[in-house]
């Protein structure tokens, strides 16, 4: 199979729903998959920033790891983002109870941090900081389908995943600072 197909090159794609459609490349629904992609990118960035960090930290008996389950969340979280899509365009394919399991990882990272008593700005470690570019992505991605859902039908847990999956970005950055020793910057 090639990877080319040269049915873009006039700026329209096909997109599969319960019938092929034709849309231009600028439609919502087309800016909508270009940021779950670009999310789902970021996620799998930070995923390898975490290990190879961890591995470098293992030499010494430590690590940099917020929480031991950190990389199988992250696997999820892009199984999750990559079946927004499906979400989006055919059927929802977003598993049930996924905001909820966000939540459970939020809340178990949330305990190990010391409570949050004002704004905090994105930085600290680079990893942390990478975290907080992913969570702003999620935002984004979050005010694109706000929008498309305007005109388009879509499963009422994508809006409320997404939502929730930037909660969880902004917590994985904290907890990520703390393992590093790296204090919240505070506004």
């Amino acid at each position: 199979m090639k990877i080319y197909t040269r049915t873009g090159d006039t700026g329209q794609t096909q997109v599969y729903t319960h019938e092929v459609l034709k849309k231009d490349k600028d439609d919502s629904l087309l800016q909508c998959y270009g940021t779950l992609d670009e999310l789902n990118s970021y996620v799998g960035l930070i995923t390898a920033l975490l290990v190879a960090d961890n591995n470098s930290h293992l030499q010494a008996d430590t690590t940099t790891l917020p929480h031991p389950e950190v990389f199988s969340w992250l696997e999820q979280i892009q199984r999750d983002i990559f079946a927004m899509g499906f979400a989006m365009s055919n059927a929802s394919q977003l598993r049930d109870g996924g905001v909820e399991w966000l939540e459970c990882c939020i809340d178990s990272m949330t305990e190990r941090l010391a409570p949050q008593t004002s704004f905090i700005l994105p930085g600290g470690t680079v990893n942390a900081a990478n975290i907080h570019v992913t969570r702003t992505i999620a935002r984004r991605a979050e005010r694109e389908l706000v929008t498309l859902h305007k005109h388009t039908e879509l499963a009422p847990n994508v809006l409320k995943y997404i939502n929730r999956l930037s909660d969880f970005m902004f917590v994985l950055a904290r907890a990520t600072n703390a393992q590093s020793q790296i204090a919240d910057i505070s506004v």
